[in-house]
């Protein structure tokens, strides 16, 4: 059966661990201060430490029900580097209020622009969990946006808007962010994409967003909207599709009916 998504909310308590070294940048090397929380660290009544690295330039700071997208690094106190949007040279998305206590405080301190270095003790991070980090980590994290939750839906979930373009099998589509990229995928691509769906009643129905952790698919093995849809997209490329039931799922029991609406990005072509 081709599917998007499993179409199943999962919350998340931490970000996605992904190791660093085959990503598009270096990985970033530790500070000198990653060993101990410095002098003139800024300290909260959680045992949080931080300070600003670089002032930002908005005004406005995030909250738990927020999304953010930054670029991070978190190391371990003896300089390892255990997870790093820099070295897959693309910044994450994810909702605040669903990662580590830690982060999640930090970040609402920031304001858009910021780069700040957060020491997290063991208590606001992994707390000891199996397979993850131990101890305090050190993250470095720049706020880039502050984004719209995907629990809101778009204006135009309803319908295609009229600047919407439309293809002949009755994909409608619009761009909502150019990419940087220059070459598409093909059908028989796998890429990694950011996702959020919707019902044309504003119902979200599954995000890649809000579990912190982008979906890595094969185009001939999802719903046609998406294989013909994504195929028109390059790297960094985010677009708004609304696929009619034909294109979608098609009446599948268990699966939202009639047209839906993505908002997509095209992260990287694996292949």
């Amino acid at each position: 059966m081709k599917t998007v998504c499993s179409c199943v909310f999962v919350l998340i308590s931490a970000l996605s661990m992904s190791l660093p070294g085959t990503g598009a940048g270096q990985i970033p090397p530790a500070p000198p201060d990653v060993a101990a929380i410095p002098a003139d660290a800024l300290k909260t009544a959680s045992g949080l430490a931080s300070k600003v690295l670089a002032s930002g330039n908005g005004e406005t700071r995030p909250t738990k029900g927020d999304l953010v997208v930054v670029h991070y690094t978190g190391w371990t106190t003896d300089g390892k580097v255990f997870d790093s949007s820099a070295t897959r040279g693309t910044p994450s998305t994810f909702a605040v209020e669903r990662v580590l206590p830690g982060l999640s405080e930090g970040i609402q301190l920031m304001v858009v622009g910021e780069r700040r270095r957060l020491w997290i003790p063991e208590s606001l991070a992994y707390k000891g969990a199996a397979g993850r980090p131990k101890g305090m980590l050190v993250f470095e994290v720049q706020l880039l946006a502050i984004d719209t939750p995907p629990t809101t839906p778009p204006s135009d979930v309803a319908k295609p808007p009229a600047d919407a373009k439309r293809t002949a099998s009755g994909l409608a589509y619009k761009v909502i962010k150019d990419g940087t990229g220059s070459t598409n995928p093909s059908r028989s691509s796998r890429v990694t994409v950011d996702y959020t769906g919707w019902t044309t009643d504003g119902k979200m129905f599954d995000s890649t967003v809000t579990r912190g952790q982008p979906q890595t698919v094969e185009l001939d093995q999802v719903i046609k909207g998406w294989t013909e849809g994504i195929q028109l997209m390059v790297e960094g490329d985010k677009r708004r599709f609304w696929i009619p039931e034909n294109l979608a799922y098609q009446g599948q029991t268990g699966m939202p009916r009639g047209m839906l609406v993505f908002d997509i990005e095209l992260l990287k072509i694996e292949r």
